[in-house]
């Protein structure tokens, strides 16, 4: 198989927050090593699948796609940047930032769980195309009880108060109470869905949390901004019957 070779400038520039320019000085400081040995040229290749390359002791990750699962906690935005408030990629370790991340598709700024970065666009197209109806999971709790009345209107497809039909969703009871658990799978994405469609039905949902997207579950040791690489097993769980 063909090594997939790339500068280290252009490397380090991807996968650091140094531009181009500035990774010659970060090279001539010998502050950069390629399997051990200091770099001594800019224009030095790297193996992105069997070479090890650190900038200031710590490796960098050479893949040429990343795939990540994080945990996002309540209070965090759903995007790549924002001027105000923290976002996702805000949390990411120094080790997994890099130019070209975004996280595929979005979950209110209240809403907590599942969150995937990655920086592979036809990959996010996959999962989000609302063609392909991948099914997200989630944890809500309520303001009430559940009934079979609810249970069946998801399952028939809500309609919402602006007129929007939502397609047919699951709803199980996990905990019954004056405040009820529930688990609600959806395959598709409207804005606010989960919250809207417990609206039709007379319940406010009270905290609400993404637990798997596709087949693939999030990761119970994750705690809240807490943030890993996906597998390439986990990846194929998530493409499975997509």
């Amino acid at each position: 198989m063909l090594s997939d070779l790339e500068r280290v400038d252009k490397i380090l520039a991807s996968r650091t927050a140094f531009s181009r320019k500035e990774t010659k000085k970060l090279i001539t400081q010998g502050r950069v090593r390629l399997n051990g040995r200091l770099v001594r040229s800019a224009e030095e290749k790297v193996d992105l699948a069997a070479d090890v390359l650190q900038l200031d002791g710590k490796s960098l990750l050479l893949q040429k796609r990343l795939y990540l699962m994080m945990n996002k906690p309540a209070g965090v935005l759903s995007a790549a940047r924002d001027p105000k408030q923290p976002t996702v990629l805000d949390l990411l370790p120094e080790g997994y930032r890099r130019t070209g991340l975004f996280p595929a598709g979005r979950l209110d700024k209240d809403t907590e769980g599942f969150m995937l970065i990655t920086d592979d666009g036809e990959f996010a197209h996959r999962i989000l195309s609302p063609k392909r109806h991948v099914p997200k999971t989630y944890h809500a709790r309520i303001d009430g009880p559940v009934n079979e009345r609810m249970v069946k209107a998801f399952a028939d497809g809500i309609v919402l108060e602006d007129g929007s039909l939502c397609r047919p969703a699951q709803l199980l009871l996990l905990e019954s109470g004056p405040e009820s658990l529930c688990q609600v799978v959806l395959t598709q994405g409207m804005y606010h869905q989960v919250k809207r469609m417990f609206v039709a039905c007379g319940r406010r949902v009270l905290w609400l949390k993404r637990t798997a997207i596709g087949a693939l579950p999030l990761d119970e040791a994750l705690k809240p901004g807490e943030v890993r690489k996906i597998t390439d097993k986990e990846i194929l769980r998530l493409l499975d019957k997509i």
